[in-house]
């Protein structure tokens, strides 16, 4: 009995101890999330408390969210992904990337997808990759991405343009430097800057106009537009052509309101749908495919999701078509009907659960002006890219934007610029090459973008 009775006050004082431990760790966790708090507010930040989510891996997740206006919605979200030496203590790094997503996806899905999406492996995202590799991630949402699907009246997007987010950015950018100085870091390392789709729109603005300032206070170290043009090349007429139509069709749809992007109003309910259907009903017959499918039979809602992700342009109303020849967003195998029938390079799973992902809204405004740039119009946003002289690296996807993109990097000032395109068919191929999307969600991203990317990284 008296050995019973010590071992018992032996278990009782170490689960005493083990209790204080942990109580004295949850303290030091708050007490270093407030202090960061009360130094970005001194600093003239105005970052909330940050969620913390761990990772796995020894990597976590941190959320700011940053009021960056009056309006209701004039929120953004900046996020964080590290590697710990312990919770609320990011492990020291000399390399750190900032990644503003495009239109639809989110900083989440686009570049931490595996966390949102059971079907993909748990290290498959970019964001964790880079992480893992001592990458200080750091990301922005856009202020549409926090919009609820419920909302109906948006005349507060009536101001939201490109220099509203080039203002969002700077914010962001100011954030993560505070932040890592604030916990050892950021002292002389180099900030790349990456921006997929219309984030390196976003990019190249940001940095057209950082250009201007002095030295000191530049943020940015490297850029790496991802799949997208900022202008076309001259000999690019079709291209440059079917962006001006497209700019007449999005500027006399703005005229009546400020919501919606390429695919419409609420272009992100549809997109949800589309991979919602394809899950739950996959062999059901797709009561969203368009009458004019050369197909004999109507496509099931399992097809129609490749075909949205395999031929993208068939999703957008006329007159709008889409940036490139065959542009889509993952690449497929067609049927003999010529339609896409099966994913070739990202696991249709993972498609449909990323579908669903889409954000519902989107301001139109930096639609149009993204458009008029393209078509060659004058716009604010490129006056000076001859003075941008970063380094550079392009990664473009031969069935996305791929070769269009590549001019644009030639109208900056750098004389260190990269180009990586991923191609696996001739040009005259494209419509089945490598997509928009496949960059992140394809089985061999890693491999064939990532691991460059990283490399490039480390090597400046």
């Amino acid at each position: 009995m008296s050995l019973w009775c010590v071992l018992v006050l032996f278990l009782g004082l170490r689960a005493e101890s083990g209790a204080a431990e942990f109580q004295a760790v949850v303290r030091d966790e708050a007490v270093q999330s407030q202090e960061l708090s009360r130094s970005l507010l001194a600093a003239g930040l105005p970052g909330l408390t940050a969620k913390r989510e761990p990772l796995g891996g020894g990597l976590a997740h941190y959320i700011w969210k940053v009021r960056v206006g009056t309006g209701r919605y004039d929120v953004v979200a900046v996020h964080r992904v590290v590697r710990e030496s312990r919770p609320w203590f990011p492990a020291r790094s000399s390399r750190a990337v900032f990644m503003v997503h495009g239109d639809l996806w989110a900083f989440v899905p686009a570049f931490l997808t595996n966390t949102r999406v059971s079907t993909m492996p748990a290290n498959q995202s970019l964001a964790t990759f880079l992480a893992s590799n001592d990458v200080d991630v750091w990301g922005l949402d856009l202020r549409w991405v926090g919009v609820p699907e419920a909302e109906t009246d948006f005349r507060f997007m009536a101001n939201w343009k490109l220099d509203t987010h080039v203002e969002d950015l700077g914010t962001g950018l100011s954030l993560a430097n505070a932040v890592r100085r604030l916990s050892g870091g950021g002292n002389g390392d180099r900030m790349f800057l990456l921006g997929w789709s219309r984030g390196a729109t976003i990019g190249y603005a940001y940095l057209d106009a950082e250009s201007q300032r002095p030295r000191s206070q530049r943020k940015v170290d490297g850029f790496i537009p991802m799949d997208m043009p900022v202008r076309f090349a001259p000999d690019a007429v079709q291209q440059r052509q079917w962006a001006c139509d497209r700019y007449a069709a999005l500027s006399a749809a703005r005229k009546g309101r400020t919501e919606g992007g390429l695919l419409g109003p609420a272009p992100g309910v549809g997109v949800q749908l589309i991979g919602q259907l394809a899950d739950d009903a996959p062999n059901a017959p797709s009561p969203l495919a368009p009458s004019g499918l050369a197909s004999p039979l109507l496509p099931t809602n399992r097809q129609f999701a490749v075909i949205a992700a395999g031929a993208t342009g068939a999703l957008f109303p006329n007159p709008i078509m889409p940036l490139t020849p065959g542009y889509h967003l993952a690449a497929s195998l067609p049927d003999t009907a010529g339609l896409p029938f099966q994913t070739a390079f990202t696991p249709e799973p993972a498609l449909f659960d990323y579908l669903q992902l889409a954000v519902p809204y989107q301001s139109l405004n930096e639609v149009v002006e993204t458009e008029a740039q393209l078509c060659g119009l004058d716009v604010p946003y490129d006056d000076h890219l001859k003075d941008v002289k970063v380094p550079v690296l392009y990664v473009g996807a031969a069935g996305g934007v791929g070769r269009y993109g590549e001019y644009s990097v030639r109208l900056l000032g750098s004389t260190d610029v990269t180009v990586h395109t991923v191609r696996n068919r001739p040009e005259s191929e494209r419509a089945l090459d490598y997509g928009h999307a496949d960059l992140f969600l394809a089985r061999d991203a890693r491999a064939r973008v990532w691991t460059p990317m990283l490399q490039w990284m480390q090597a400046h």
